[in-house]
């Protein structure tokens, strides 16, 4: 299948209607070269008031009948975790492109299945981790590559908040992949990754729900470099959520919200400075443009968000599930 789009606007749709899809949506009504064509949800009456408050043309009461439109070039999936690799799959055998939400799936096993369809079906498929794609991370990542700091010593990033346990919500529901780890855990997991690489060691420890969740979990990771990154997520109190890059001779602070648009901090020879990046949407058109990007090249894979980083992620997801004994 031809599935590059050079000439007309891309006709997107939306599997999950949620808060994520919320923002997603919106930030795509900023794009000038893309369009919200149709969304799905399990009940009419919710995607009726998506598609209006959206201005999508389509409003569809099953997953099913959006993948089937012929007017749809590409699908973006913000459904639960447990869900995405079924989503995925049903897009990609109607001949859609795929845009799912992080996590990929629930574990190497479910996300290997899904990039090996893709690449039978020679169709684009990427894990909308967004926080790759804004520009402030891009520029951390620069400055943290730069020698002027000497030699980077450890990573500190962590990502908490405090929320009510309600069994009934998709955060908590365990069987929906609920839990800090995969739902926010994910982000430090994901600054480690991109800056450091895979260590060659994690410890791991975990608190846990009643119903089995993890309402915490504190990891360290260690490189064979000496490198240490020491990584939080928790759904029961406030954490700083801030990437600190600590060097010999200064640092690389991505300020509170690090995986949204915020600001990146610089201290050299006890100065700081602060650069700020200003955004007049979520962030997500970043992710959208980047996606867009390689449809309408022809691209079955990025060059920023590839396989083999997803595969890493997931990966290192999955051993410190196996640490902490959490099973889905």
């Amino acid at each position: 299948m031809n599935q590059s789009k050079p000439n007309k606007n891309i006709q997107w749709g939306i599997i999950g209607l949620g808060g994520i899809a919320h923002k997603f949506a919106s930030d795509l009504l900023n794009i000038d070269d893309a369009d919200l064509y149709a969304v799905g949800s399990r009940t009419q009456a919710k995607a009726d008031e998506f598609a209006k408050t959206y201005h999508a043309k389509k409003a569809y009461s099953s997953y099913k009948a959006l993948v089937e439109d012929p007017n749809i070039d590409a699908v973006y999936i913000a459904t639960p975790h447990a869900l995405h690799k079924e989503n995925t799959l049903l897009c990609l055998n109607h001949g859609k492109p795929v845009l799912c939400e992080k996590a990929f799936g629930m574990n190497a096993e479910e996300v290997e299945v899904m990039i090996q369809t893709a690449k039978a079906k020679k169709l684009l498929l990427m894990e909308a981790l967004w926080t790759y794609f804004l520009p402030h991370y891009q520029f951390a990542l620069q400055e943290i590559r730069n020698d002027r700091y000497g030699k980077l010593l450890k990573l500190e990033a962590d990502f908490g908040f405090f929320r009510a346990f309600d069994d009934t919500s998709r955060l908590f529901k365990k069987s929906l992949g609920g839990g800090s780890l995969l739902d926010i855990g994910i982000y430090p997991i994901f600054a480690a990754l991109s800056s450091l690489g895979v260590p060659k060691h994690i410890e791991a420890q975990a608190t846990f729900f009643d119903n089995g969740a993890d309402s915490s979990c504190k990891m360290h990771f260690k490189y064979d470099s000496g490198i240490q990154a020491f990584l939080a997520s928790s759904l029961v109190e406030d954490l700083a959520t801030e990437a600190i890059f600590t060097f010999e001779i200064g640092s690389v602070k991505i300020n509170r919200q690090f995986h949204t648009p915020t600001s990146v901090s610089l201290t050299f020879e006890d100065e700081t400075q602060t650069k700020t990046f200003e955004e007049s949407s979520f962030g997500y058109t970043h992710e959208i443009k980047h996606f867009n990007t390689l449809l309408r090249n022809g691209k079955t894979e990025s060059d920023i968000m590839t396989f083999d980083f997803s595969r890493k992620l997931i990966g290192l997801l999955d051993q410190v599930r196996e640490i902490i004994d959490l099973e889905y």
